[in-house]
């Protein structure tokens, strides 16, 4: 897809439809990995959201409402087990409130709660969202916080500027995922799997087991040895993880 308001998007593979979706100053480059794998046994869809990567630049708005729209016209009225790392986990949950038909089943991995009162205040997100002025900025800090400054300063300064000019689209998913919450939580009714790394920050753990506490059907996972960014680090785990579920709503799934 190409032009200013349209949203890149690829497919893959081969059977039942699983979608990817990607978390905050992410993109669909993230999700190759895990689609990679995949899509050996399901035909995968994953794309950059509004504002990233190859659906850069966007006008907006960013908010929740907006990224399931984008979902929802990507499915293209087809039915798809979804799955959303970090800030996509929201993504993928408010579909499955809006249009349980399109969706079998849900994974999610360390998915922000960050409306809920026990938020943290310290996050990579909280601290971006401080930095007062240019989102510019306030992305720039959300990655050092992310990768480090050391790996910040090697990153060629196309690279460094094309972060950065993703600021606008993370700082208007951030901000509106801290005003209200995303999706009721009896209004999803489809299985969840809610993924952690064994490594996670304590407050994603919880987010996770939180999830299993409110979900009518939701069942939580460790994945050995990772951190955030388990599904590009331990895709194979991951995928796994997926392909399981799958089989379960799906008994016929290769």
């Amino acid at each position: 897809m190409t032009g200013p308001s349209a949203i890149w998007s690829n497919e893959t593979g081969h059977g039942r439809l699983v979608a990817v979706v990607h978390g905050s100053m992410d993109r669909s480059a993230g999700m190759l990995r895990l689609s990679r794998r995949l899509d050996e046994h399901f035909r995968v869809l994953r794309y950059d959201r509004r504002g990233y990567g190859r659906s850069a630049p966007h006008p907006g708005p960013f908010g929740i409402s907006q990224q399931v729209d984008d979902l929802e016209a990507l499915l293209d009225d087809r039915r798809a087990l979804l799955f959303g790392h970090s800030y996509g986990g929201n993504v993928v949950l408010a579909l499955a409130d809006r249009r349980p038909d399109l969706v079998s089943a849900v994974v999610v991995f360390e998915t922000p709660l960050s409306w809920l009162d026990w938020w943290p205040g310290s996050t990579a997100g909280s601290t971006a969202l401080a930095t007062q002025g240019d989102p510019s900025d306030a992305a720039e800090r959300f990655m050092r916080r992310l990768v480090g400054d050391e790996r910040w300063s090697k990153l060629p300064p196309s690279s460094r500027a094309a972060r950065r000019a993703e600021g606008p689209a993370m700082v208007g998913e951030l901000t509106d995922l801290r005003q209200r919450p995303p999706w009721t939580a009896e209004r999803i009714q489809v299985p969840v799997l809610a993924l952690h790394g064994e490594h996670g920050a304590p407050h994603h753990r919880d987010a996770m087991h939180h999830l299993a506490e409110i979900l009518p059907s939701c069942a939580v996972e460790m994945i050995d040895d990772a951190r955030h960014f388990g599904p590009n680090t331990h895709a194979d785990d991951v995928a796994a993880a997926i392909t399981r579920l799958a089989r379960t709503v799906h008994p016929d799934s290769d």
